[in-house]
């Protein structure tokens, strides 16, 4: 991987382009950003379905999940430094393709997992908290949605700051459960063999290739930072530092959580789990209370959440200044520089989709739709090699790009019919709204970003 170079004078204009943002964004606030998303709380559920997909060897299908995720990173990596402006994958499809429909449809794909996983993060949270506190998760869910887009509205470093203080405890409770295991072998505990064993009667590399489709999902978040590129300071240098040590950073996390979790308990114990980490410290014996785990997960799950809800209302808003959807969602506040009508839609939409109660087949088809993101992204840094920009920017090998390609594909032939089902009637509500916004008498909308006059020095 390398930096496409242009000239000198012409070198820093993209940490310079016009906003009516706030480059709020240093490169550890971007890495501690995409860290917090990436780990999230599914992490917490997701060894004990490993478990019984491959056995002891959960860190396998890990390893080879973060490989995929790698791939698509280098094509956002690229794509980010190139056209540093908030919209992400819409922005690049918009460029790619040259068509506001399919600009707007991979936007919309983007909105529809970032609006519904945040509604589903709110229901868990709930949950957690309903475990504590006896609150119905029917106040509760609205409520923590409220608070998430105050402070999402009050400023993107004040939001990443709070990310920080959260990714920190989410983070040690891995830590925790890797130290725990480690102090229980040195004790003469758990079974080092277990970590190469897989079910009785299973191939071996099917079983790797299901689990790492599973595993696949843990890493599902990094997408999100590209909505905030026109926040970053100087994001030609810092992010893809941040994007590719993050993602590192995770994957060496998961697959150290993967190994001792094996070591600690045999995987009949782990996959009828529905809490595999808790029952994974127990099994250490170290004297830490369970509750702290509880808390931990609340922690993350509300990390999880508000890193959503930035994701969701910056492509809103890129969604807005490329006039793919009403100009009014554009609106930023004054001083604070945020994009306070992007956030209270989407925050009202999350809201309502709190009241459905179960998302469970909903959850699925968002993973789904981010596949769909995924492909066009990395077809786009293919097609978009052409077009020469006057500001020095990262540059993927080409190789990357195509293998990103074929991991998508390779992973959608995975998906169930009854995804598919859902997953084609969000296309339809996507197709209506794009009617709805006018955007087929716009076929002539121009692919440039629309420019904002510079209202602050950096």
């Amino acid at each position: 991987m390398s930096h496409a170079h242009a000239p000198a004078s012409e070198a820093a204009t993209d940490q310079h382009a016009p906003s009516k943002l706030k480059r709020g964004i240093t490169g550890p606030l971007l890495f501690v950003f995409i860290l917090g998303d990436v780990l999230g709380a599914g992490v917490y559920a997701l060894t004990g379905e490993l478990s019984g997909e491959v056995g002891g060897a959960m860190w396998l299908p890990l390893l080879v999940a973060l490989l995929l995720a790698l791939l698509t990173a280098g094509s956002y990596a690229e794509l980010v430094t190139k056209y540093p402006r908030a919209g992400g994958a819409s922005v690049f499809a918009l460029r790619a393709f040259k068509s506001p429909i399919v600009s707007f449809l991979v936007g919309f794909c983007m909105l529809a997992a970032g609006v519904v996983s945040a509604a589903g993060l709110a229901l868990a949270f709930a949950g957690y908290f309903e475990s504590l506190v006896p609150v119905a998760a029917m106040i509760v869910a609205p409520v923590f949605l409220v608070l998430v887009a105050a402070l999402n509205a009050r400023g993107i470093r004040e939001s990443l700051a709070s990310n920080v203080v959260m990714t920190i405890i989410e983070l040690s409770g891995l830590l925790l459960i890797i130290v725990a295991v480690a102090l229980m072998v040195s004790g003469g505990g758990g079974d080092l063999a277990r970590v190469g064993e897989f079910p009785a009667d299973t191939n071996p590399a099917v079983a790797t290739l299901a689990a790492a489709i599973i595993a696949y999902y843990s890493f599902v978040g990094f997408e999100t930072s590209a909505n905030v590129a026109e926040e970053i300071q100087n994001p030609t240098k810092v992010y893809p530092r941040a994007l590719i040590g993050s993602l590192l950073v995770a994957g060496v996390v998961y697959v150290l959580v993967g190994l001792a979790s094996a070591i600690a308990l045999p995987s009949d114990e782990l996959s009828g789990s529905t809490s595999p980490l808790l029952d994974v410290f127990a099994a250490t014996g170290l004297p830490v209370p369970g509750w702290i785990f509880s808390l931990i997960a609340l922690i993350a799950v509300a990390n999880g959440a508000l890193l959503t809800m930035i994701m969701a209302s910056r492509l809103t808003y890129g969604m807005a200044e490329q006039r793919l959807l009403p100009s009014v969602l554009g609106r930023v506040l004054p001083r604070r520089r945020t994009p306070w009508v992007a956030i209270v839609v989407t925050t009202a939409i999350a809201i309502g989709l709190t009241f459905i109660g179960d998302l469970g087949t909903l959850a699925e088809t968002v993973v789904l739709l981010l596949l769909f993101v995924f492909l066009s992204t990395n077809i786009a840094v293919l097609v978009l090699r052409r077009d020469r920009v006057e500001h020095e920017h990262f540059r993927v090998w080409s190789w990357v790009p195509v293998l990103g390609i074929g991991s998508c594909i390779l992973l959608l032939t995975q998906q169930e019919p009854h995804v598919w089902l859902f997953g084609g009637i969000a296309l339809i509500v996507g197709l209506i709204a794009y009617v709805a916004s006018g955007g087929l008498r716009r076929r002539g909308a121009r692919a440039e970003p629309v420019e904002a006059p510079e209202t602050e020095p950096r």
